[in-house]
């Protein structure tokens, strides 16, 4: 009998699949798609104090081996996500996470305490996105300004705490390892590559933002390897994710340390991804007898 059970900062989830911030809305457009209840958890987009209106068009470009994107956070605000967004995912048997996102620590605080009294289980804290111009990339490349935002969220959060963390930076380890003594108590990794397309006959950026976030199968080796050496400097759990698209996908994760794998950019080409994750890995836990995924986690020396 296999248990894919993980816990988090003493929230249980039934397996350890849920979905990347960003590629799944809050799971109402996936919702006929792909069966809910079979998911460990929804991370729902990023969530505002106030209506984001996002980044100006076009903000999507496909590349080799993934997507470019620069949508700029857009989303309704917090109080129409606690109204109309948390009544629907409660009807399913999945956790909730909210991934929050602004502009300052005062915003970020902000939908904080608006979220405090919420029916959802974990949030996210989205210090690494490159698509917001006022301090996100500040925010989640700088340790001192990562100790600062964290432990001011920390401090108002009444529901555990993930830190999204960047891969845009020199060493990983000292990013995490600073969010970890602000108070996190997870970390997801990783947000998306800076990258940047060209359309040569028009001689301009294909995006109006002219660079965007890179995501896709082409970013899994560095997220593996970001994980990997995270989970040998840090003592806090981390949900892996970055080009997950199958199940074996997401065991090197585990395998590098992950506790909980998170699909994203494999949404939007087939919807029942997550699904076909979560499947997969029951196959292979029966296939190589492994009972509980604490067998194989950070078993990479």
């Amino acid at each position: 009998m296999i248990d894919t059970r993980v816990k988090i900062a003493g929230v249980e989830f039934k397996n350890p699949v849920t979905t990347a911030s960003g590629t799944f809305g809050s799971g109402r457009e996936y919702g006929e798609f792909v069966d809910l209840n079979k998911l460990g958890a929804v991370t729902v987009k990023g969530v505002a104090a106030v209506p984001w209106l996002g980044n100006d068009t076009p903000r999507i470009a496909e590349v080799y081996g993934g997507m470019l994107n620069s949508v700029g956070l857009q989303n309704p605000g917090a109080e129409y996500f606690i109204r109309e967004d948390i009544p629907f995912l409660r009807q399913y048997d999945t956790k909730i996470i909210v991934n929050v996102c602004g502009h300052s620590i005062d915003e970020y605080v902000n939908v904080v305490e608006m979220l405090r009294d919420a029916d959802v289980d974990m949030l996210e804290l989205n210090i690494s996105c490159p698509n917001v111009k006022e301090g996100g990339m500040t925010f989640g490349t700088d340790c001192k300004m990562i100790e600062k935002v964290v432990g001011e969220v920390k401090k108002r959060a009444k529901q555990p705490l993930i830190v999204k963390m960047s891969p845009n930076v020199t060493d990983i380890t000292e990013t995490s390892k600073a969010a970890e003594a602000a108070g996190a108590d997870a970390l997801s990794m990783i947000n998306t590559l800076t990258g940047m397309k060209i359309d040569i006959y028009r001689r301009k950026p294909v995006l109006a933002n002219k660079i965007g976030g890179f995501s896709g199968p082409a970013v899994k080796p560095v997220a593996v390897r970001m994980v990997w050496q995270t989970f040998k400097a840090v003592k806090i759990p981390i949900i892996g994710m970055g080009g997950i698209t199958t199940a074996e996908d997401a065991i090197e994760f585990i395998m590098a340390g992950a506790t909980m794998t998170a699909v994203g950019t494999a949404n939007f080409i087939n919807p029942k991804t997550t699904e076909d994750v979560v499947s997969g890995i029951e196959k292979f836990m029966n296939e190589n007898k492994i009972k509980s995924l604490d067998e194989i986690r950070g078993i990479i020396d």
